[in-house]
């Protein structure tokens, strides 16, 4: 799955191509629907995180000042399976 940063940049660049005066209404045509194509996986992948995001806002306990993210499981310190890693 391409990120969503490099499709963005795809589209951009099919953009930016479909504006030239040089193209050709087969070309332009193609890269329009290349275009299309990408944007639709775009907004699900936007979807995807908005929800996500909803997902976390809606926590019985939001990450606040007071309630920091829960960092531990992820310190070199760790304990995995009951031995120190």
């Amino acid at each position: 799955m391409d990120s969503f940063e490099k499709n963005l940049e795809k589209l951009e660049k099919l953009t930016s191509d479909i504006k030239r005066s040089d193209i050709s209404l087969e070309d332009a045509l193609k890269d329009f629907e290349e275009g299309i194509k990408l944007a639709s996986g775009m907004e699900k992948q936007l979807n995807e995180i908005e929800g996500k995001v909803q997902i976390l806002m809606n926590e019985p306990n939001p990450m606040t000042k007071e309630n920091p993210p829960q960092t531990e499981l992820f310190s070199e310190n760790s304990e995995v399976n009951g031995t120190r890693k």
